[in-house]
């Protein structure tokens, strides 16, 4: 395939965190060739569920899709033939230009626009906060909790972000937490572990990182990343039986993927693309 050449089958999706992993699946399922981009260090926190981690593994699966980290539009085309999702450090979206994707997808989930443009390719697609409908892409897709998750925003905006983690037994914040300081993390604690209150779960530098209440850790920055502070590193779940929860695609994630779908054929059917 020529490098300039524009494939009606191809989408780019920047970022492949958890929350990008339903929209990469998605669209796999449905028949497109996906092409993940990503940071050199990815901060992954449901690390067990993003194929962001093929980047430092080179080869990760989460449920049915192989990821594997590349390097070259050669080593893309291999990955397509072999039926895997290539992923390769790409921030700056360099392999947007050299492709031309029919479809774009920003899934980076950074509550501000990192670069995507409405040109970028026919059909623009953005998750959650940060981008204009209409101005920054096509179509921005909820990503909130609630009536309107997957919701396809046509105008306007998604809502803006909180801050505050969704709802799961009475617990929210309590469920996140942050570094008090920056470092580099030292992991005791792994993803699907049992942890209690107070226990120390990780090490910043010579600093304690301790659960803020009894659950599932569910995810937890990958050990020797280097952290801000204030920076979300872990999230605990208050369901101890649902540790396999751990290893799927979430439904919130899911439910995004389908909006994301549904906004490509919606695009197509207007015949537009």
């Amino acid at each position: 395939m020529n490098q300039k050449l524009i494939n009606q089958d191809i989408a780019i999706v920047r970022g492949a965190g958890d929350l990008a992993a339903g929209t990469i699946q998605k669209l796999i399922r449905s028949g497109f060739k996906v092409l993940a981009l990503e940071v050199e260090k990815p901060t992954c926190i449901r690390r067990s569920v993003s194929f962001g981690e093929a980047i430092f593994e080179k080869e990760v699966k989460v449920e049915d899709i192989v990821a594997v980290r590349v390097n070259s539009m050669k080593e893309i085309q291999t990955a397509w033939k072999e039926n895997k999702l290539p992923v390769i450090i790409d921030p700056k979206g360099e392999y947007i230009k050299k492709i031309k994707p029919q479809i774009l997808v920003d899934a980076i989930i950074a509550k501000k626009n990192m670069g995507t443009k409405i040109d970028m390719a026919d059909i623009t697609i953005a998750l959650g906060p940060g981008f204009t409908a209409g101005k920054d892409v096509d179509i921005v897709i909820e990503t909130k909790r609630g009536h309107n998750l997957g919701r396809l925003i046509f105008e306007g905006q998604a809502i803006s972000n909180t801050g505050i983690p969704g709802v799961i037994q009475g617990y929210g914040k309590d469920r996140v937490i942050h570094s008090e300081h920056s470092g580099i993390m030292k992991n005791i604690s792994k993803i699907g572990d049992i942890v209690e209150k107070g226990q120390v779960i990780a090490h910043i530098d010579k600093h304690e990182v301790k659960a803020s209440m009894s659950g599932l850790l569910r995810g937890i920055l990958r050990d020797g990343i280097e952290v801000p502070e204030k920076f979300k590193i872990a999230d605990i779940d208050p369901r101890e039986s649902e540790k396999k929860n751990c290893y799927t695609i979430s439904d919130k994630a899911r439910n995004i993927g389908g909006g994301v779908l549904e906004a490509i054929m919606y695009m197509k059917n207007k015949g537009e693309n």
